[in-house]
């Protein structure tokens, strides 16, 4: 929401009126009003409330990066006066504590705006629902399990109103595609509002029992627990990704030439795995695998990665055993689990000619199958100091030609739909090196760059850069074929 688009301000405006509609009623509402009061207070408090900080230091700071700082919109408070309050008095509660909150982008004041105008209505519509269904009454004898239903309506009714109006300021001022703009929406906040409408319905049962509002604000300290654990979460993660970054930022600086390779090899990897349906925890961790597939450089002296010439069959053996190298380094990181094997076996092949352990077809881990097309397929599509990119279409051509013996074909095709829905859009370029002669010459005349230059004969090593791949007869892209022209897996990656 940087810049607001018309219709987004038009949006929230209509939501903003919807909000006041919802508050019309109340100087007619006989409620009471200390428990407005203390529930409003109570979440406004909850709003502000920060987490403990971890001990000082550069990497706390960076793990505390994008964790939430504080218990942030509290629903079981919100949810506890829909289930105690009359409709308008408990629209009302939102109010103070959303105008009130911490709001780190800009414009701060339309988002909290926003925010009070969102929560207001969706509380007023959980209110009105409970209250229709005879809530309030089984609230207060309590009549379990039958409180159960009206409570249950009206979470459900608290995140439909919550989802439909996300998605549509999704739509309006993030400019997110129309049919995207909900999907998964719903399913995804379901289940964290119906824990915290289960804590507001205790909240709500217990303010209403003799042991008063005491015992209601009880139920908020495992909440607080539990908000933040999943802070902690947040702050392991991001330390991570900070481990990660490091070792990546290390093969870049080893090895130039490949620099912004990783990344794009995880973002392929990564719309590969959800093209195969894996599930969001698999998908982070083959993202992983493709970011750290090529650490093992770090253990190939520099002098051989930036070889201009052939190598050696001494130097080919020694640059072959990066997977091994990679796999030794991050066989200590937990968190990456089935990413090790990824960076172990991403230069097998279907047909057995690959290394460093010759596994066949199914033998090959899944991870290390779908790593092998990401990294061919940027090799083929990425601009190098000697040659420009290959277009997607042609890419992807010569992978579907090699489906079978060096990729697996299912993986191929799952790029291949990938590609057709999403196109490619690699956040990082490798175009950020000067070309060479040979290249900047075949620019200038306005004419294509020759398919192989000279310098790519005299480099074995290249990804893409083989001497057979000229006649067509060979495939491209993941790594050098071996001596004897049995495909392309081999050399520098």
């Amino acid at each position: 929401m940087g810049s607001i688009p018309t219709w987004a301000r038009f949006y929230v405006v209509c939501v903003v009126l919807a909000a006041v509609a919802c508050l019309a009623p109340l100087p007619a509402v006989h409620a009471p009003w200390w428990i407005v009061a203390l529930l409003a207070a109570l979440y406004a408090g909850c709003e502000r409330i920060p987490f403990p900080h971890s001990p000082k230091g550069a990497a706390t700071r960076v793990a505390e990066r994008g964790a939430p700082r504080g218990l942030g919109t509290f629903l079981p408070v919100l949810l506890a006066g829909a289930f105690l309050l009359p409709p308008a008095a408990a629209a009302l509660v939102a109010l103070p504590g959303a105008l009130l909150a911490r709001v780190e982008q800009r414009p701060r004041w339309l988002r909290r705006v926003w925010r009070a105008a969102q929560l207001a209505v969706a509380v007023w519509a959980a209110s009105r629902v409970h209250w229709a269904l005879g809530g309030r009454d089984a609230v207060a004898l309590p009549h379990f399990p039958y409180a159960l239903v009206p409570a249950g309506a009206a979470v459900l009714t608290f995140c439909v109103v919550l989802t439909a109006l996300d998605g549509g300021i999704l739509a309006l001022a993030e400019r997110v595609p129309v049919r995207g703009a909900w999907r998964g929406l719903f399913s995804r906040s379901l289940a964290s509002v119906a824990v915290h409408g289960l804590a507001g319905l205790m909240m709500a049962v217990l303010w209403r029992s003799p042991y008063g509002p005491v015992a209601a604000l009880l139920v908020l300290l495992p909440m607080y627990v539990s908000c933040w654990a999943f802070a902690q979460y947040h702050r392991e993660r991001a330390a991570h990704q900070a481990t990660i970054r490091a070792l990546v930022q290390a093969v870049d600086i080893k090895d130039g030439y490949t620099r912004g390779h990783s990344e794009r090899v995880g973002q392929a990897s990564m719309m590969i795995a959800r093209e195969l349906g894996m599930d969001d925890e698999r998908v982070e961790v083959l993202r992983f695998a493709g970011i750290l597939h090529d650490v093992g450089k770090l253990g190939v002296p520099t002098r051989l990665l930036r070889k201009d010439g052939p190598l050696t069959p001494e130097e080919r053996r020694i640059i072959e055993l990066h997977p091994e190298y990679g796999h030794e380094m991050v066989r200590g990181i937990g968190f990456l689990g089935e990413a090790r094997s990824a960076i172990l076996h991403h230069h097998e092949r279907i047909d057995g000619s690959g290394y460093p352990y010759g596994l066949v077809g199914r033998q090959i881990p899944e991870f290390a199958r779908v790593v092998a097309v990401a990294d061919a397929f940027d090799a083929m599509t990425s601009t190098r100091s000697y040659r420009r990119a290959r277009p997607v279409p042609v890419a992807l051509e010569e992978l579907e030609r090699c489906a079978g013996a060096q990729f697996d074909p299912g993986m191929v095709r799952a790029l291949v739909r990938a590609l057709n829905r999403h196109g490619w859009h690699p956040a990082v370029t490798a175009g950020v090196y000067p070309p060479s002669p040979e290249f900047s010459t075949s620019l200038e005349q306005g004419g294509p760059p020759s398919p192989v230059s000279s310098r790519t004969e005299g480099n074995p090593t290249d990804k893409d850069a083989s001497p057979t791949r000229t006649t067509g007869t060979r495939p491209l892209g993941a790594d050098e074929s071996p001596p004897s022209g049995g495909g392309v897996g081999r050399g520098r990656s």
